[in-house]
């Protein structure tokens, strides 16, 4: 008898929304909240940070609910607090969620050093690991890990490129 595997997979929603800085891949649980926000041109990298947080995924196309969909385009229409209206759930380590948590808590306008960060979640050695964790945060904008920047205010890494980085903070009004 042929044994059967008792691994699944989870099964997300993948829609597109056009944005200023490219084409938007919003995935979405069945209940509706955000799992990953990335560029479409950086879709593998979405899908491996996928892989890592839930194992298998199956993604399937399917629209993100209609206010998720108005609060993304509101952002970019310049209103930051409609960021705020999205439903979103993470996984990842206790520290990355701690990490990502304190994110969405970076006013838009402001920026902030790893340093910082780490400082404000009670660890302030842990200057590396919150870089870290910031690299791997898969819902980009919502949970803006564009707003952290390096202790001597230069931009430093993103996931979706510099230039990206550098739009969406002049886009909130900071002189990058």
């Amino acid at each position: 008898m042929a044994s059967r595997s008792t691994k699944f997979s989870l099964s997300f929603g993948l829609d597109r929304l056009t944005t200023p800085i490219g084409i938007a891949l919003l995935v979405t649980d069945t209940e509706g909240a955000l799992r990953a926000l990335d560029w479409e041109d950086y879709e593998h990298r979405m899908r491996g940070l996928l892989r890592l947080h839930y194992g298998a995924v199956e993604l399937s196309d399917r629209p993100a609910p209609t206010d998720m969909r108005t609060a993304l385009s509101g952002y970019f229409d310049g209103d930051f607090n409609q960021l705020s209206a999205i439903a979103w759930r993470i996984a990842g380590t206790p520290f990355q969620q701690k990490v990502w948590n304190a994110l969405a808590h970076i006013p838009a306008g402001t920026t902030m050093s790893y340093g910082a960060l780490a400082a404000r979640i009670d660890l302030p050695k842990a200057i590396r690991a919150v870089g870290h964790a910031n690299g791997s945060n898969p819902i980009s904008v919502v949970l803006p890990c564009h707003r952290l920047i390096g202790a001597d205010g230069s931009l430093v890494k993103y996931g979706g490129g510099l230039e990206r980085k550098r739009w969406l903070l002049r886009h909130e009004g900071v002189q990058v």
